[in-house]
């Protein structure tokens, strides 16, 4: 890993603080829309999605600053990361519609990241999906636009981690995309919330 140097992995905790100011203030203002089960997932998605995120930044921190390897943390990424993003998208699913909800779990161990790729995709994917449906009933055209650059951008971090080769300048083009992505992801989101997103009848307009 001779990519990665101090302002790279401080640079790594920016899409960490970026996702966390999304997922804080959709919680927020989804709250009183949700049952306690879909609020449950949605929460503990976003918090499984953080911490993977905190844990591979905090793993660059401490391998630039010749702490240590630490390699758990950086493992733990997509086995935390894609059922994440599962959870969330079943929160989101299940938000009001009086389905019932079921908890998603993926193996601890595995020994290709496939599995955890492919549940990052449909559950990221899941929930770009249905931002984006609900900001066309708030009639929020730039949210939606928005959305569909986060997971284009998203996409392209899949695409850049089956071409990774552990070089700096590989690292940093995969952090600006990252970066990007939760960057629009954020935008969006409070796109919606400045157009009402906590309003008990917003959808209904």
């Amino acid at each position: 890993m001779n990519g990665i140097s101090v302002p790279m992995a401080i640079v790594d905790f920016i899409p960490v603080v970026l996702f966390f100011i999304s997922a804080v203030i959709l919680q927020r203002d989804l709250y009183n829309k949700m049952s306690k089960g879909s609020f449950a997932l949605l929460a503990a998605g976003s918090i499984m999605v953080l911490l993977a995120g905190f844990y591979k930044a905090a793993w660059k921190a401490l391998y630039a600053l010749g702490v240590c390897d630490f390699a758990a943390l950086n493992t733990s990424f997509f086995p935390m990361q894609a059922p994440g993003f599962l959870l969330v998208f079943l929160g989101l699913l299940s938000m009001g519609n009086g389905t019932r909800t079921y908890a998603v779990a993926a193996p601890a161990v595995y020994s290709s990241n496939l599995i955890f790729i492919i549940g990052q995709v449909v559950g990221l994917g899941g929930t770009q999906l249905l931002l984006m449906f609900k900001a066309a009933k708030m009639n929020k055209k730039n949210a939606i636009i928005c959305f569909i650059v986060s997971f284009v951008f998203m996409l392209a971090m899949g695409y850049l981690g089956s071409k990774f080769d552990n070089s700096s300048s590989m690292n940093w083009i995969a952090q600006a995309t990252n970066i990007v992505s939760q960057a629009a992801l954020l935008v969006g989101v409070l796109i919606m919330h400045k157009g009402g997103l906590a309003e008990p009848d917003v959808f209904r307009k």
